[in-house]
């Protein structure tokens, strides 16, 4: 894959489409489970968070600790090379106009809290949008021992300046939010140091951590990675109508509107419909959606 900058980038589809990806194997244990939660805030704001702390800590003498669903959201990176995307022989586009759109997740059964497992990857889909194409990469990840399906993700990325390679195609479609629906809202505070923390779990993009190639990609300041922002949503979603189990998620999906700067306030408004959670989540400085999406519930909880 060429990443130096382009007047037009060359896409080939019949490569891109054609290429089968090489399996990946890896194992995370309850290390990468802990740091991966506290990336996305739990117990930011208290420490000892009766709904959180299970994330980190082997709460009342439980003998592992839970995982948070997004948590799988960064199996797709041990794919690539850290920086956020992967090599498709057929495209060539500029690293730093790059744009993730929107990400898809499934649990297929309960995430354990170390495991060795094996990543599956292909093409899902190619959109070409006259100055962009948009790419869609399905990775699936079974246990590597039984074989025994985990997940999936389904990433979508704009490469911005890449398109023109066909007649425009209609890329994906999501969900609107339903009319008529009491919001509820939580207010979890991004640090600062919020991108340096969550980087650690292996997405080293430095957009995210380099000011110079910050401003190169036309942002004053390293941004919060957007799967850093759907973990703060997915967290608010978890403690507001699932108590705080993580085993009551089924899918998640989340489309990424704005940027967001480590520091800023992530308030997340919520709408239950049926089984669905649809949120929002705006930065509470700019009042600017920054994501939406839903969480869609394996069951409503006796409580709500």
């Amino acid at each position: 894959m060429a990443t130096r900058s382009k007047p037009s980038a060359a896409v080939d589809p019949e490569v891109v489409l054609a290429h089968k990806f090489p399996e990946v194997s890896f194992h995370y244990d309850e290390r990468d489970v802990a740091l991966y939660a506290l990336g996305v805030g739990a117990c930011g704001d208290d420490a000892v968070d009766e709904k959180e702390l299970h994330f980190v800590y082997h709460r009342d003498g439980q003998p592992h600790i839970k995982v948070l669903p997004t948590f799988v959201s960064l199996f797709p990176n041990k794919n690539g090379n850290g920086l956020g995307f992967v090599n498709v022989p057929g495209l060539n586009f500029d690293a730093s106009l790059l744009l993730h759109g929107q990400q898809y997740i499934e649990i297929y059964r309960q995430i354990p809290s170390y495991s060795s497992v094996v990543n599956k990857v292909k093409v899902a889909g190619l959109h070409d949008k006259g100055k962009a194409t948009i790419l869609e990469l399905e990775t699936t990840t079974s246990l590597k021992e039984s074989g025994e399906i985990l997940c999936m993700n389904r990433s979508t990325i704009y490469l911005r300046g890449a398109g023109g390679f066909s007649d425009s195609s209609r890329p994906y479609t999501y969900a609107t939010y339903p009319a008529n629906q009491v919001s509820r809202i939580s207010i979890p505070n991004s640090a600062p140091s919020a991108a340096l923390l969550y980087r650690l779990s292996g997405d080293y993009n430095p957009l995210h951590s380099d000011p110079a190639i910050a401003q190169v990609a036309g942002f004053t300041r390293p941004i919060l990675h957007g799967l850093c922002t759907l973990g703060f949503a997915a967290r608010a979603v978890i403690k507001s109508f699932c108590n705080g189990e993580p085993t009551a998620v089924k899918s998640i999906f989340g489309r990424f509107l704005l940027h967001v700067y480590p520091g800023e306030t992530l308030s997340t408004e919520m709408w239950l419909d049926g089984q669905k959670v649809h949120y929002q989540t705006k930065v509470k400085e700019r009042n600017r959606a920054a994501l939406s999406g839903y969480v869609l519930l394996q069951h409503i909880p006796s409580s709500l």
